[in-house]
């Protein structure tokens, strides 16, 4: 049974903005994720928060990334998606993944 997915802030409608088939892969990438499998090509970014992992889209339009966890067993949480502008990850970026992560941490403790 797969996962839910749960969007956290814009992540959604920031998935929205990509190209075409940008949003395809994702997709996919986020379909292995729920089943259970690892994403073609990602990277762990446990310092945004343990658990926390970016999935790698590379297009001729540009690198794309999807940052979320899914060491939860209720849902995996997209926490941000956003087009990389240069090699390393924007201090920006990372700090919206990390207010993500802890929002999501915060709002499981009140449910448990």
């Amino acid at each position: 049974m797969d996962k839910e997915i749960r969007w956290v802030g814009s992540a959604y409608d920031d998935l929205l903005d990509f190209p075409v088939e940008v949003r395809r892969q994702a997709g996919f990438q986020l379909g292995r994720v729920q089943a259970g499998l690892e994403p073609d090509d990602w990277k762990s970014f446990d310092e945004m928060g343990a658990g926390t992992r970016e999935i790698r889209i590379r297009e001729a339009g540009g690198a794309f990334r999807v940052m979320y966890v899914a060491k939860f067993e209720e849902a995996l949480y997209v926490l941000h998606c956003f087009q990389k502008k240069t090699q390393a990850t924007s201090t920006q970026d990372r700090h919206i993944a990390e207010t993500r992560y802890r929002a999501v941490v915060n709002g499981r403790k009140g449910r448990l």
